[in-house]
């Protein structure tokens, strides 16, 4: 009765125009009227502060075995030290029965992203169906038991970021406190921590597996959790990006970066001369280009021969597929929006940032970067529509937030990039590699799995290398990293081919993991 008055008092604010207008600030009735107002607005609006769940069970075939799960979707309350309430994050969890196996945590990146993407398209034992690089058609769409999911390995526990998905802030709690580096690895340390201790997990294998900006989000949650007693059996880590720093203009490590990714690309649009029967040879030669006479050249700046600066120009026409001219008009740095578009211009179209294989088409075929990137505009839909169609039939899940993509929809989001190292130094632009490292040399059991798609243009897999190479470890403990690569993008997941010798990889990974001693 009490919640039905609240909505006549806010019905009778909105349709009295003449009481609304009346400019008596003071008048008592106006006032309790916008205050009831308010809290109807609230009530709506309002994650819960008292944790949610709800679940269903059911069943998956992997491998030509009988998985039985439960699904959960619910949420975890994270207070303060004095236990105020601050904010409440959204999860969806997946569980199967037996004593102490192994959970993986996986979350996506964005910033601020939720991360139905490696929900609905990686390892949960349901997933949508997505086969060629190409835009899917509207619905209905296709989606149902994943064949590759992981649950006959490990459980699994998908997170929203702060402000993402159905994860919302509470009480006076402001963007500012969880909008940062820092500041979103301190909540999901304390997230991972509650999860753990309210389904007594403490003693299972644990595993955190990031995408995109997760990965440095991971890099970082490997030395917070190390400092609050949570080891990990392993970090894995999918398109990554640990080092903000080799984004900064008027640097070129990051066309070092770029170049085999090029090539890739270049490759499987068949736009290379004498193309080569093999990918992963190609993209070597480029590698040992990139770091070799092409760094040596880019380094010498404006300081190179012209007979270099010729030399160099042509051999990155051979692995680029661009014309000479356009790379020497290009002083030999081509960023990554301009190859996107200079690639296929002479067809009108435009090559994907997330995944280089989709083709986009662009109004003005002359204009100097792509109007749009077909590998996020293709896939949209499904996922989305897909995940909100599970959520509302098969958890029963309840709820008047609108689901974000992005806490970024919320507004109030103002991301801060610098990131304190464990030894304290303050970084302007984050690079967790630092974290990663002092979290392997700690825990010598660490390890860590690198997992690259060759069509990612987002987080090139050479500037991956080189970044995980440089974490300055003896050769012991370089032991504990491995290198995947896969013929897709940024979610290689897309290509069922790739998801299943992915899932095969991770699952490997896993198993090796988690045996004592």
């Amino acid at each position: 009765m009490r919640f039905r008055f609240l909505l006549a008092a806010a019905a009778l604010a909105v349709f009295q125009p003449a009481f609304a207008q009346s400019g008596d600030e003071t008048n008592p009735a106006k006032l309790q009227a916008k205050e009831e107002a308010k809290q109807i607005a609230e009530h709506w609006a309002s994650a819960p502060i008292e944790e949610v769940e709800k679940s269903y069970d059911s069943k998956v075939t992997v491998d030509g075995r009988v998985v039985s799960y439960k699904a959960t979707a619910g949420t975890l309350t994270l207070r303060d030290a004095k236990g105020k309430p601050q904010h409440s994050i959204f999860y969806t969890a997946y569980t199967a029965p037996g004593a102490n196996r192994p959970i993986t945590f996986l979350f996506n990146g964005g910033p601020g992203s939720s991360s139905l993407w490696l929900r609905m398209g990686s390892f949960a034992p349901e997933r949508v169906y997505t086969t060629d690089p190409v835009a899917v058609p509207p619905p209905p769409y296709q989606a149902g038991p994943n064949s590759d999911t992981l649950i006959g390995t490990t459980d699994l526990v998908f997170i929203d970021a702060p402000g993402a998905g159905y994860s919302r802030m509470l009480g006076d709690a402001k963007g500012s406190d969880f909008y940062g580096v820092d500041q979103d690895v301190a909540a999901f340390t304390k997230a991972i921590k509650r999860y753990i201790t309210r389904n007594k997990r403490w003693a299972s294998p644990r595993y955190v597996l990031g995408e995109s900006y997760g990965t440095t989000r991971a890099g970082a949650l490997a030395y917070s959790m190390e400092d609050e007693g949570m080891s990990l059996n392993g970090v894995m880590l999918l398109s990554t990006i640990l080092n903000y720093g080799v984004r900064q203009s008027g640097f070129d490590n990051i066309h070092v970066g770029y170049l085999p990714s090029y090539a890739a690309t270049a490759w499987y649009h068949n736009r290379i001369p004498n193309r080569p029967a093999d990918l992963a040879t190609f993209v070597q030669q480029a590698r040992d280009f990139a770091t070799g006479p092409y760094a040596a050249a880019l380094a010498k700046g404006s300081d190179i021969a012209p007979q270099e600066f010729d030399s160099i120009a042509q051999q990155l026409a051979g692995f680029t597929g661009l014309s000479v001219d356009y790379i020497k008009s290009a002083n030999l740095r081509v960023d990554l929006s301009r190859f996107r578009k200079e690639l296929l211009r002479d067809r009108r179209e435009t090559v994907g940032r997330f995944d280089s294989r989709y083709i986009g088409i662009d109004a003005d075929a002359a204009g100097e970067g792509p109007e749009f990137d077909a590998s996020s505009t293709g896939i949209t839909g499904i996922y989305i529509s897909s995940f909100m169609d599970q959520l509302t039939r098969k958890f029963g899940y309840e709820t008047n937030l609108e689901y974000r993509r992005s806490a970024r929809e919320g507004g109030d989001f103002n991301w801060d990039f610098s990131h304190r190292e464990p030894e304290g130094r303050r970084q302007g632009l984050a690079d967790t590699s630092v974290d990663l490292s002092a979290a392997m040399r700690i825990n010598p059991h660490l390890r860590v799995l690198s997992l690259n798609g060759y069509y990612d243009m987002a987080t090139p897999f050479h500037t991956t290398e080189l970044a995980i190479k440089h974490l300055m470890l003896p050769p012991a403990l370089m032991k504990n990293v491995t290198f995947t690569y896969y013929d897709g993008g940024h979610m290689m997941y897309l290509n069922p081919q790739a998801l299943h010798q992915l899932r095969l990889d991770v699952q490997r990974f896993i198993e090796a993991g988690g045996k004592a001693g």
